[in-house]
């Protein structure tokens, strides 16, 4: 032992002395001072960027760089055969992200409720979109028998949907300028809250906690909610055009926030919108991510970024369709965005020959449908689906209470008879799954089984992953065991902090231990790490990309722990068509190498992954198992198609693979290890809790 590490022994053993023989201070002093030992391993800034933020900047720079290239392709369009092509190969794009639409079933459509209030007149609908799938909305009719041309408007993320003001006021400003309006509630608002509590009060204040859980429910199985939103949406113009007082040849879409993507997706998807207006929504993906970042569940796609779909795309899309974009000078959805997106319509238009069929106002206001937006979107359909281009003015108008306009008479329409909720359609759409895996894995060898893992999850075999190189700073000494800190490094820009505890007396094992709490979890005196060290084992712990030092925030409990700590960088690796399993499996792999190479003389290594960083560890040693003597799980997601059933899943986003579910399950990738190497203690299901 050298002079250093000497002092620093006896420097920690006498501070334990101390501890011990002072637990307390004596009445009237002052508790002493006992050194804490600082386990962090990285400065304040990496590379510029705070250590929290590695992840969400890596992500970027790979979206920045896939929209690098859809820009440079939509510079090349350049004659109306160019916009034809462009549009043709986008729009398969944009469903093959959505996997797709579903069958068209009947709708069942039925008037629940009427009122005349002089100036228009009110039915209260009811249909489904899909098989006991319900929408509730409201539908607002001019004067005289009509056919009247028409506007869909899907609402935004308000907890009443249909019945808020806004959406009142909007819906009435149209019917008062001779058009009709279709508003309905989007899932998990209004009348179609998807959890409620006994009380049958809903069970979250706000509807994005419930397209949060609806979200991460689809992704395992690939029946996203966006998806099952636009067809709601489809469904909502199929009933328009069933009517005879509408004009099926004269249909349009509106709606702010929320209600601006889906009239973005809508007019982009549904050639039948003959004019559109969406508000408060547009302003492309790089201004998005270079303020707020990304928003609710149902304004990403899978793979989007990636593909090469942007925003800009879904006008695009609607050309030369007539189309009004809207937005607010306030707006936390960019305003230069909202501008830029404009211009690249505006050009496209152009090389059509119809440049006047785009517009664009800005209205200095925050995030609102204000009067003047109102009043614009007014004009415009007036213009394009009622051949009225004039300077309409919004007449004064009362709206109405809640509880006046309600379709169904709980206000709930999970309580009709047959209705299913989107958890009950994901569950059933997982039920088949389980059969089809089985023969997936029956009828292919397992090499083949786990290349198919490793296309879904975007996992790289180790040769094609760059390696990682470890920088030692500063050590702990802690009796018989040190602890060297480790700044791990790739060439891609991956830093990970880790901790390497070696004991004095070594036996020939080397563990990689990976918790989701982080390296420092149970690195403290007398923890985990400490006791595998004592024991004779040497131990790599390793903070995977968003866990310990590399996590945004802290992760909280209760409800709120549906705000996962890394939401958005989860969300910024599907919409590039990749996931945090994928890219922790990486980390893994790339760190057992170093490992074994560098610390255990190239062989094999334990290992342990706990709570979120059990998933990935499963990954890697199903896919890289010659790289690893024995792999221990503790308290990790048993299976997927627990969070594919389960309404109110914890912290599960971090934990799913898109689409998965059709080919693999976690407890397949278990069967692949040898039963003497493997261990799962204390698995918990998607709530978080032990799974018995």
């Amino acid at each position: 032992m050298n002079q250093r590490h000497f002092f620093q022994t006896a420097a920690a053993s006498w501070l334990l002395f101390l501890s011990l023989l002072l637990p307390h201070s004596l009445p009237g002093q002052a508790a002493p001072a006992v050194t804490v030992e600082d386990l962090t391993v990285l400065p304040a800034l990496v590379d510029g960027v705070a250590p929290a933020a590695q992840l969400e900047t890596q992500l970027k720079k790979l979206a920045f760089a896939a929209l690098d290239r859809r820009d440079a392709a939509y510079e090349q369009i350049k004659t109306p055969a160019d916009v034809s092509a462009w549009q043709q190969r986008q729009r398969a794009s944009f469903l093959a992200v959505l996997g797709g639409l579903p069958e068209r079933t009947p709708l069942n459509a039925r008037v629940t409720g009427q009122r005349d209030f002089g100036a228009y007149r009110l039915e209260k609908i009811l249909f489904e979109s899909q098989p006991g799938f319900i929408v509730s909305g409201l539908l607002y009719l001019p004067p005289g028998a009509g056919p009247h041309p028409a506007v869909l408007m899907p609402c935004g993320h308000t907890d009443i949907a249909k019945a808020g003001a806004v959406y009142q006021k909007a819906s009435i400003s149209l019917v008062h300028a001779g058009l009709a309006v279709f508003c309905y509630d989007p899932i998990g608002q209004g009348e179609r809250r998807q959890l409620r509590q006994p009380d049958g009060k809903p069970e979250f204040s706000s509807p994005t906690s419930e397209h949060q859980l609806m979200g991460i429910c689809g992704t395992p199985v690939g029946n996203s909610l966006p998806r099952a939103m636009i067809w709601d949406g489809m469904r909502a113009l199929d009933y328009l055009e069933s009517r005879k007082d509408i004009r099926g040849d004269r249909l349009g879409c509106t709606g702010v926030s929320g209600g601006g993507t889906m009239t973005s997706y809508l007019m982009a998807l549904d050639e039948r919108i003959v004019a559109a207006a969406p508000a408060c929504y547009l302003t492309g993906f790089r201004r998005l991510l270079e303020t707020i970042g990304p928003q609710d569940f149902e304004q990403n796609h899978f793979s989007q970024i990636g593909v090469g779909l942007d925003q800009a795309d879904y006008v695009l899309l609607c050309a030369p369709r007539p189309l009004l974009i809207m937005a607010a000078t306030q707006d936390f959805f960019d305003i230069q965005g909202a501008w830029n997106v404009f211009r690249q319509g505006k050009r496209v238009y152009g090389r059509l020959g119809l440049p006047e069929r785009i517009e664009l106002i800005e209205a200095d206001t925050k995030h609102d449908l204000a009067i003047d937006m109102r009043e614009a979107s007014a004009r415009w359909f007036r213009r394009w689906l009622a051949g009225r281009d004039d300077a309409w003015r919004e007449p004064a108008f009362d709206i109405q209470p809640e509880s006046e306009i309600l379709c169904t008479p709980e206000g709930d329409v999970l309580r009709q008879p047959g209705a299913r909720s989107f958890f009950d359609l994901n569950a059933a759409a997982a039920a088949p799954l389980a059969a089809e895996r089985q023969r997936f894995w029956q009828t292919n060898p397992t090499p083949v089984a786990l290349a198919k893992v490793r296309e879904l999850a975007r996992i790289r075999p180790l040769a094609k992953l760059p390696a990682f190189t470890a920088t030692t700073g500063d050590t702990v000494q802690r009796g018989a065991v040190r602890i060297e800190k480790l700044t791990l490094r790739n060439a891609e820009g991956t830093v990970l902090p880790a901790l390497l505890f070696r004991p004095e007396h070594a036996r020939d094992t080397l563990r990689l231990y990976l918790h989701g709490d982080g390296k420092a979890a149970e690195a403290g005196p007398g923890g985990s790490l400490e006791s595998l060290a004592r024991a004779g084992e040497t131990v790599l712990a390793v903070d995977l990309r968003g866990l310990g030092e590399l996590q945004r925030g802290k992760r909280a409990t209760g409800y709120a722990a549906l705000q996962e700590p890394n939401w958005k960088a989860a969300t910024l690796a599907s919409l590039l068509g990749h996931s945090l399993v994928g890219m922790r499996t990486e980390d893994i792999v790339s760190c057992t190498w170093l490992a074994s190479e560098k610390w255990n003389k190239g062989r094999p290594v334990h290992l342990t992954g706990l709570g979120e960083a059990g998933v990935p560890a499963l990954h890697a040693a199903a896919l890289e198992p010659q790289l690893f003597a024995s792999t221990r799980l503790e308290r990790t997601l048993r299976t997927w198609t627990d969070v594919a059933t389960t309404p109110r899943t914890r912290n599960q986003q971090v934990n799913t693979v898109h689409g998965a579910l059709s080919f693999y399950d976690l407890p397949d990738l278990l069967a692949t290890l040898p039963a003497d190497k493997r261990v799962l203690h204390e698995p918990v299901d998607a709530a978080g809790e032990e799974s018995k």
